[in-house]
C-alpha cells in the first residue's frame, strides 16, 4: 500500500462574495488528509461547509486560499480520478441504467466493447443485474441511489466522494445499501483506494468510517478528529461503538464562551444580531414533554432521546439549543437537562404554557423583544417587516435575516406577544394596552 497520501488540503479557505461588496467566509483553517485504504467521515450540521469542501476536492469550484493536492499534484480543476454519489441521485431520467452508468466512459472517449464490458461490471457490482434496460422512474429510491455509485465506480477513480448519498433513502434501505457497500470495500472488490463521506448522522460515521472530522459552524472548520478503531463489522450495540457515538454527541454540543480561555457555558449569550433557528413552537413543546417523562425525567442523554424519537442531529440539535436560549435547558456533555421552568412548562396546561414561553421569549430573544417594543411604543402598534430586516441584515444576510425573522413571528404568535399578517408583512398587538 503506498504510504503518500492520496488527498491534501492545507489551509484551505473559502469564501463567497455578498452584494454589498463583503464576502461570506463558509470554510476557514481547513486541513485535512486521506491515505489509501480509508474512509474520513466529515460530519456536522447543515451549513457547516462539507459539501462545500467536497466540491472544492472535486475541482468543481476553488478554494480563496490554501492548496488541494491529489496524489501529490494541484487540484485546478475536475481530476479523473476523483468521482462523486450525490444525495439526490442525479441520474438522467430519459436514459436506461445501462446508459446512464455508461455516460462517464462515453465521456472518456472508450472503445463501444470496453464501455460495455465496465457498465455491465459496475451494475452487477452494485447489486442491479437484470436491471440494465429500465428507466429511472421504474426504480425504488434504493435502487436509483445504486445507478448512482454504479456510475461512479466505473470509471475506476482512486477517491471517491459520497454526499449523504442515504439520507434521501427510507431507514430500511439506507441500512441495506451501507451493508452492501462495506462488504464491497472490505473484501477489496470496489476500484476504489479511499472514500470521504459528508454526513450528518453520527451513528453512520462510526458504523462506516476510520477517522471521523466533526465540523463547527460559521465559518466551518475541523473542531476535532476522532479515530474509530473498531474492526468491521460492527455492532451499534457494542459498549465501545456506542462510547464513539457518546464522545461525539459530547464535541458537538460544548461550545466555548467567548473570551473564557476554553471555558464552557451553559448559557450562551445572544444579541439582536444573532441568527436564529426556525424551531416550531410545537417541536420545542414536544421535546420538553419528551424529556420530562419516564425514563428520562428531566434529564436525557442526546444519543439516547435522539433515538428514541428517530431525529438526527440537523433536526435534534436546533431545537435542543434552541431550548438552550430560552433557558429552558441546558445541553452540556452531550446531555438535555431540562431547567425548573422547562420542567414547569412540560406539566403546565396551554394557557400557562403560554405565560411562561412569552416571559422567556421576552426575556431571553432580544430580537423578539425589540419587536415588541417598537409595537408597544408606536401609537399604531404597528410596524412592517422592512423595518426589522433592514436592521438585521447590518449583522447577518438577507437569508439568515429572513430566517431569524421567520423564527420569532412563529414563537411570538404562540406567546401571544404580537400577531403578524403575512399577506400585508406588517406586525401589531391585537389587543395593545
Amino acid at each position: 500500500m503506498n504510504n503518500s497520501p492520496l488527498l491534501q488540503c492545507t489551509d484551505v479557505r473559502k469564501a463567497f462574495p455578498k452584494p454589498d461588496g463583503a464576502e461570506l467566509l463558509v470554510l476557514e483553517g481547513m486541513n485535512l488528509e486521506l491515505r489509501e485504504g480509508q474512509i474520513v467521515g466529515l460530519l456536522g450540521r447543515s451549513g457547516s461547509g462539507k459539501s462545500t469542501l467536497l466540491r472544492l476536492i472535486a475541482g468543481l469550484s476553488e478554494p480563496s486560499a490554501g492548496n488541494l493536492r491529489y496524489m501529490g499534484k494541484p487540484i485546478l480543476g475536475p481530476a479523473p480520478g476523483i468521482a462523486m454519489v450525490f444525495q439526490s441521485f442525479a441520474l438522467f431520467p430519459w436514459l436506461t441504467v445501462f446508459e446512464n452508468v455508461a455516460l462517464g466512459l462515453e465521456a472518456q472517449r472508450m472503445s463501444r466493447p470496453e464501455i460495455r464490458t465496465r457498465s455491465l461490471a459496475a451494475i452487477d457490482l452494485i447489486g442491479l443485474d437484470g436491471f440494465e434496460s429500465a428507466y429511472p422512474r421504474e426504480l425504488s429510491g434504493g435502487m436509483r441511489q445504486r445507478v448512482g455509485f454504479a456510475r461512479a465506480l466505473v470509471v475506476h477513480p482512486n477517491i471517491l466522494l459520497m454526499d449523504e448519498p442515504f439520507s434521501a433513502l427510507d431507514v430500511l434501505t439506507a441500512e441495506t445499501l451501507r451493508t452492501d457497500f462495506l462488504d464491497l470495500w472490505s473484501e477489496g472488490r470496489m476500484p476504489i483506494k479511499g472514500v470521504i463521506l459528508v454526513t450528518h448522522n453520527i451513528e453512520e460515521a462510526v458504523l462506516m468510517c476510520d477517522r471521523v472530522l466533526v465540523f463547527g459552524s460559521n465559518p466551518g472548520r475541523i473542531l476535532s478528529e476522532i479515530k474509530v478503531n473498531l474492526p468491521q463489522p460492527r455492532n451499534r450495540l457494542d459498549p465501545s461503538f456506542r462510547e464513539l457515538v457518546e464522545r461525539i454527541y459530547v464535541e458537538m454540543t460544548v461550545r466555548p464562551a467567548a473570551g473564557t480561555a476554553g471555558r464552557k457555558e451553559n448559557f450562551p449569550g445572544l444579541g439582536i444580531g444573532s441568527a436564529l433557528p426556525h424551531v416550531s413552537s410545537n417541536l420545542l413543546a414536544g421535546l420538553m414533554e419528551a424529556v420530562a417523562a419516564p425514563p428520562f425525567n428531566g434529564k436525557a442523554d442526546l444519543p439516547e432521546i435522539a433515538s428514541d424519537l428517530t431525529m438526527e442531529i440537523d433536526e435534534l440539535f436546533p431545537v435542543a439549543e434552541t431550548l438552550q436560549m430560552l433557558r429552558f435547558a441546558e445541553v452540556e456533555g452531550g446531555d438535555l437537562k431540562l431547567t425548573e421552568d422547562g420542567l414547569a412548562f412540560a406539566h403546565a396546561a396551554l394557557d400557562e404554557r403560554k405565560r411562561i414561553f412569552l416571559r422567556h421569549l421576552l426575556t431571553y430573544v432580544p430580537l423578539a423583544a425589540h419587536v415588541r417594543r417598537v409595537l408597544d411604543e408606536r401609537a399604531s402598534h404597528s410596524a412592517r417587516k422592512s423595518r426589522f430586516i433592514d436592521e438585521l441584515e447590518d449583522f447577518m444576510s438577507e437569508e439568515a435575516a429572513e430566517q431569524s425573522l421567520r423564527a420569532v413571528v412563529s414563537w411570538g404568535r404562540y406567546a401571544e406577544a404580537f400577531a403578524y399578517d403575512d399577506e400585508n408583512a406588517m406586525f401589531s398587538l391585537e389587543n395593545p394596552t
